[in-house]
């Protein structure tokens, strides 16, 4: 899989809830995020923005909601998390659902979009948060079953891609051409932070996770990576290993360690928080994996899954240091992983849930 190649050509105008006004160079975004780098990172175009200049950039009151389908479930959904015991995933249209039987069984949300949902974080079995396209921030308090716009800005034309939360306050969302935002109101007001990186080229931010007893890590495009010692208020830029797009990163159960994963099946690990790195080799049935990597879990159990492309399924039970890899048989590409009763897996991306064995064989969609 190439590199999108994306034009960065025009300035806008960002208005923030307080009515204060950010300039920035902008990408139009031609198109918009399928399948995080698993089918294509761009393909559709996106109609025509009729925003007034001076609309804000915050929450409209006029609220679209995704539509009810029966088939919701077997859509295209991005991420999976835990709400307590229960599970929440996101996807496409605005499709949000929730299971309270480890995903036997799925309740579509009450969302009040119908744009494309890329990431969702809990902090407890309460309170989450959902990012996606037109800068989209949604939040809900009653465990997933219902949300509301919290921000979105149609303006900055880029979706933001990852959200993560420290407590009920505090939380950051990072997405394409370099966008940034935090809040430490819960959700109540939303500020432009993108200025804190050193990202003069507004290289696309994919992921943000956290790395225990280190801090905040972010990784990006062009093998971009970032770091945080302190929630957040400072970064600083490190040099990578890998100068191509890292669509992710996850702490693993040790302190001041993670990995942090991308294309063609590049995976690396670093024990000093970022600071040095090694390649984690990935070899399957036919040789080394060259499938991209879109996705991470850290488990109860401490083992670690990753998924991607090609309907790879990798587990290390070794703090990262090595991973079994296997395919399942449908190669649909996954998106996230969460695990389930028994040790399961519980899979999404193309074809929507997939219940399947700790290995990630033996399917059954619901």
């Amino acid at each position: 899989m190439r590199e999108p190649v994306i034009r960065r050509t025009r300035s806008a105008v960002i208005q923030g809830n307080d009515g204060s006004r950010t300039f920035y160079t902008s990408k139009p975004l031609h198109v918009a995020m399928s399948l995080l780098m698993s089918i294509t990172l761009y393909g559709t175009a996106l109609a025509a923005d009729s925003t007034p200049p001076d609309a804000p950039g915050n929450a409209s009151d006029a609220a679209v909601f995704a539509l009810e389908s029966a088939k919701a479930s077997h859509s295209l959904l991005l991420d999976v998390t835990h709400a307590g015991n229960r599970m929440v995933v996101v996807g496409d249209r605005g499709h949000i659902l929730y299971s309270d039987d480890q995903g036997k069984t799925w309740t579509q949300a009450k969302v009040p979009t119908r744009q494309l949902l890329t990431a969702v974080y809990f902090v407890d079995d309460q309170y989450g948060w959902a990012v996606g396209h037109d800068a989209q921030i949604l939040a809900s308090a009653d465990g997933g079953a219902s949300w509301n716009k919290q921000f979105e800005d149609l303006k900055r034309e880029a979706p933001l891609l990852d959200v993560w939360f420290k407590d009920l306050s505090t939380g950051i969302a990072v997405g394409a051409y370099g966008a940034m935002l935090e809040t430490t109101d819960g959700g109540q007001h939303w500020e432009d932070i993108g200025d804190r990186l050193d990202n003069e080229d507004q290289y696309h931010l994919n992921g943000i996770a956290y790395v225990k007893d280190a801090g905040l890590f972010i990784v990006g495009e062009m093998g971009s990576m970032f770091r945080s010692a302190d929630d957040g208020q400072t970064w600083e830029k490190l040099e990578g290993p890998y100068q191509g797009s890292l669509f992710g990163a996850i702490g693993t159960a040790q302190p001041n360690t993670l990995l942090a994963y991308g294309l063609r099946g590049n995976l690396f690990r670093s024990t000093d928080f970022g600071s040095t790195w090694e390649a984690v080799p990935l070899q399957g049935e036919r040789g080394p994996l060259e499938f991209s990597i879109a996705n991470a879990s850290l488990l109860p159990d401490n083992s670690i899954v990753l998924v991607g492309n090609g309907g790879s399924v990798m587990r290390s039970t070794d703090d990262g240091e090595s991973f079994t890899v296997s395919n399942r048989s449908d190669r649909l590409s996954l998106a996230g992983v969460a695990e389930g009763d028994k040790g399961n897996l519980i899979l999404v991306g193309q074809g929507g849930v997939h219940v399947t064995s700790p290995t990630g064989a033996d399917v059954t969609q619901q």
